[in-house]
């Protein structure tokens, strides 16, 4: 398969079209043989033979280059070669008045840009020398040597003049070249510092957040039990409780006090930790009957109107209490809200992998496609329209922080379903 050019390594173009370029200038000279053959009046079979042996040596070079791909023998010298072969034309094709001269300067380019300037002046003072002598012996019998020295002369400080340009305008590019690497790789340097710079902010705005939302969800939390201890308390100050219903109150007081230290605890960990606005995981051992009872409690539902059932009666679960309780309270708070008048059921049911808690209310349920947006926070529907929005949110994180999953179905007969599917270790 051949090699596409644009597919060739870069320094092997470059020797190519050195190739292209040298059997260019031979052929020019065959064809300048052909067309004056006077040049080489004095000498002609040798120059033939000169001719003859560079065309051979660039036809070579150029079926070595097409088939290899790369020269045997350095540029460097090749290009001396050229530069020998040049001088020896020049002396057989009229000295001073050879067309040859001008491949002189495409030599002496060549070998500053191969070597840099210094040695590119020193050759071109040596193919000065060298032009002179060719000129004083092969000029014909009308120059004389004042005018081959002149020739020699004009044509050294000619190549010496292209040797320094040269040099010139490689430092020029050389220095281009540079200043288009630092500008690069400071715009590197400055993106990169523009993406550790947006990395930082995203993480401050996203921990700021996160502090925010547990501020949101402490403030939430805490109005429930803060309010049935301000009316407990108020009910026992001022005697109206007594007997059991002072021990019941008495009772209640106790859980919603633990119930704020455990609060307190996940603020605290908020503090010190990642920013998440649910706390710490403390699992522990969980009678789900009890926990049917504290929820109803929580959230504020009286007897006649909550009806709870266990599946079985004494099952117990290993989980975080808090979160759970957390969890079921804000269902049942929501659900008692949009219940009115009718019943709240909770039924909790596990079967040693799963437990499942459903929270059924009364209520006017979700419009159609609305079970989603109501767990997004700072959403709320109905005549709740307008306050934080945070009871669902919150549950729907709780849930999502213990690796269950929160659904909201519609009740038959009408109302919601709210559904928590939660896997758990055996107790």
């Amino acid at each position: 398969m051949s090699t596409q050019p644009d597919e060739l390594p870069e320094r092997t173009r470059e020797e190519r079209q050195a190739v292209v370029l040298r059997l260019c200038v031979v052929l020019a000279a065959v064809a300048l043989l052909v067309l004056r053959p006077d040049l080489a009046a004095q000498r002609p079979a040798v120059a033939a033979v000169l001719i003859g042996l560079t065309a051979v040596y660039a036809a070579a070079l150029a079926a070595i280059s097409v088939l290899r791909g790369r020269l045997p023998v350095r540029p460097a010298v090749l290009t001396g070669v050229d530069g020998v072969l040049a001088l020896l034309a020049c002396g057989l094709t009229g000295g001073v008045a050879s067309p040859m001269v001008a491949a002189l300067p495409l030599v002496v380019i060549a070998i500053a840009l191969r070597g840099g300037h210094r040695v590119g002046r020193a050759a071109a003072l040596g193919l000065g020398v060298g032009y002179t002598v060719a000129a004083l012996l092969g000029s014909g019998p009308g120059v004389t040597a004042a005018d081959a020295l002149t020739a020699g002369v004009w044509w050294t400080g000619f190549l010496f003049a292209t040797a320094v340009l040269t040099g010139v305008l490689v430092r020029l590019l050389e220095r281009q070249l540079a200043d288009i690497a630092t500008t690069r790789a400071r715009a590197e340097s400055e993106h990169e510092r523009y993406l550790s710079e947006r990395a930082l902010r995203d993480r401050i705005v996203s921990q700021s957040r996160a502090r925010l939302d547990g501020a949101r969800v402490v403030l939430h939390e805490f109005r429930t039990p803060v309010a049935s201890l301000t009316a407990l308390s108020a009910d026992l100050a001022a005697g109206r409780l007594t007997g059991e219903p002072a021990r019941t109150a008495s009772r209640l007081l106790a859980d919603h006090a633990a119930h704020l230290q455990e609060m307190l605890d996940g603020l605290a960990d908020l503090a010190v930790a990642d920013g998440s606005p649910l706390g710490r995981n403390r699992p522990r051992r969980v009678v789900l009957a009890e926990l049917a009872d504290a929820v109803g409690d929580a959230a504020g539902i009286s007897a006649p109107r909550r009806r709870a059932t266990v599946e079985p009666p004494d099952a117990a679960v290993l989980c975080d209490p808090q979160r759970l309780r957390r969890l079921l309270t804000n269902l049942a708070e929501n659900a008692a809200r949009h219940s009115g008048d009718e019943p709240v059921d909770l039924h909790l049911a596990h079967d040693g992998a799963v437990l499942v808690a459903e929270v059924r209310d009364r209520g006017p349920g979700l419009p159609p496609g609305q079970e989603g947006v109501v767990t997004a926070k700072g959403v709320a529907l109905g005549e709740r329209r307008g306050t934080a929005g945070l009871g669902l949110w919150i549950a729907e994180a709780l849930a999502s922080a213990m690796d269950g999953e929160l659904s909201l179905l519609p009740r038959e007969g009408g109302g919601l379903v709210a559904r928590l599917s939660l896997p758990l270790p055996p107790a």
